[in-house]
């Protein structure tokens, strides 16, 4: 009898959702959900700019009703836009299957994904993949997992003056803004900051034997907090031949760049980028569920993804089911729908037009999808509440430069109507009285 009943469950169609249960709310104003958040929810990032309600495409909704053009993407989250139809039906259909395992077992969704990002990272035989929920996470496996490749014979680990890494110990550890690390002070020991792009300075850290004592270079191929500032031509391969020559690893975070971001899977595969070099680790998240949580550490070849044992590390949610199915499905509709190349060719378009725009306008850099607006004077918080005023989504990452990481699916014409924005704005911005 048990076997029939376990039978039946195992073909059960999944019951119908429960009309009883409470739908999420959404009534009631701005200002009202933000005197409620004020209350609620600690105050770590300030009150909110807006609310939001819903979102459809690259557009989002506040609470009361004003439409808004998604330039930010979630901080380079939501690569698909909002209620992607494709990736809601694959969690909603992943969630109905199998939601959550321990990591005491496996899923064929979970296996799936990490040999989808072994493949699309290009990973040597014997690579593997540590599966986590955000890119804070997958560079604190990244730290302890350096701190393996020759333990106390290896106390230095190097990263670059402008980084950000995290906010987790390990990942604060690796991020260089004093506002960030000295709080939590002291952190984990070890770390050393290079100029940013200095390749004298980089080989200075290697040289006369140093680089024996070196663990492991954490590396952005384009800083995303910092400004969205590419590393020079060749820097990337200057570090590859250095960690590879003393047996450092050379850790490439992706985190923001990954995924598509940049119009190449990865930033490092772009030829000006990345010149061809193989990284010993890649770390990935943001854009990498289209917006569900789901991060990865990515060990390429034998010997790096053997350093973390049974037992070193862990996690709860990493890899389950539905953030894989998310995963699978954010990577199946950038390949169906030629989205690399879309970002490509917009991408290239969209900062062609954004120089010219206006006499605020002193730079336009980036790859891709990843694009700063540098401004002539330090008003780029003022240019981001005028521009969430007029219905833009922004973010002035420094005082002079704001930060664009739309949708993939953002049209020519949708971003179009931010260059006109911005050619609108007074010329003298910033020094009126």
């Amino acid at each position: 009898m048990t076997a029939d009943v376990t039978a039946g469950a195992r073909h059960r169609a999944p019951s119908a959702p429960d009309a009883a249960l409470p739908v999420p709310p959404t009534e009631g104003s701005v200002a009202e959900w933000t005197d409620r958040y004020t209350h609620a929810l600690m105050d770590t990032f300030g009150a909110p700019q807006r609310v939001l309600v819903r979102g459809e495409g690259p557009y989002v909704w506040d609470a009361d009703g004003k439409r808004y053009l998604d330039l930010l993407g979630g901080i380079a989250v939501n690569s698909l836009g909002h209620a992607h139809p494709t990736l809601t039906a694959a969690i909603s259909a992943q969630l109905g299957t199998l939601g959550h395992v321990s990591n005491f077992f496996g899923s064929p969704t979970q296996i799936a994904f990490a040999e989808r990002l072994l493949g699309l990272v290009g990973a040597p035989a014997g690579s593997r993949v540590f599966l986590t929920n955000s890119g804070t996470e997958a560079n604190e496996a990244a730290f302890k997992l350096a701190r393996r490749n020759g333990g106390q014979d290896r106390p230095r680990i190097l990263a670059l003056e402008g980084s950000f890494h995290g906010r987790s110990m390990g990942a604060l550890a690796l991020t260089s803004k004093a506002a960030y690390r000295e709080p939590f002070e002291p952190l984990p020991g070890g770390v050393e900051f290079l100029p940013f792009g200095d390749t004298d300075a980089l080989e200075a850290a290697f040289a006369d034997g140093a680089g024996q004592q070196v663990a492991a270079l954490f590396v952005e191929p384009i800083q995303g907090e910092a400004g969205v500032r590419p590393l020079p031509p060749g820097y990337l391969a200057l570090a590859r031949r250095l960690t590879a020559d003393s047996g450092a690893l050379l850790v490439l975070d992706e985190v923001q760049t990954g995924m598509g971001r940049t119009g190449a899977w990865f930033a490092h595969h772009l030829p000006q980028v990345g010149g061809g070099i193989t990284p010993d680790v890649v770390t990935v998240a943001k854009g990498l569920g289209g917006g569900f949580p789901v991060g990865a550490l990515i060990a390429l070849g034998e010997p790096v993804a053997s350093l973390l044992g049974r037992g070193q590390h862990g996690s709860t949610f990493g890899g389950n089911p539905v953030a894989s199915a998310a995963g699978l499905a954010t990577i199946a509709v950038i390949e169906r729908d030629g989205l690399l190349g879309h970002v490509t060719d917009l991408g290239a378009r969209l900062r062609e037009r954004l120089s010219g725009a206006s006499p605020l306008v002193a730079e336009v850099r980036g790859e891709g999808f990843l694009i700063a607006v540098e401004l002539s004077s330090p008003v780029a918080g003022q240019v981001a509440q005028r521009a969430l005023e007029a219905g833009f989504i922004v973010n002035p990452c420094t005082p002079t430069a704001l930060r664009l990481a739309p949708p993939f699916v953002l049209t020519d014409e949708q971003a179009g109507t931010f260059v006109d924005f911005l050619a609108a704005l007074p010329h003298d911005l910033g020094v009126q009285p």
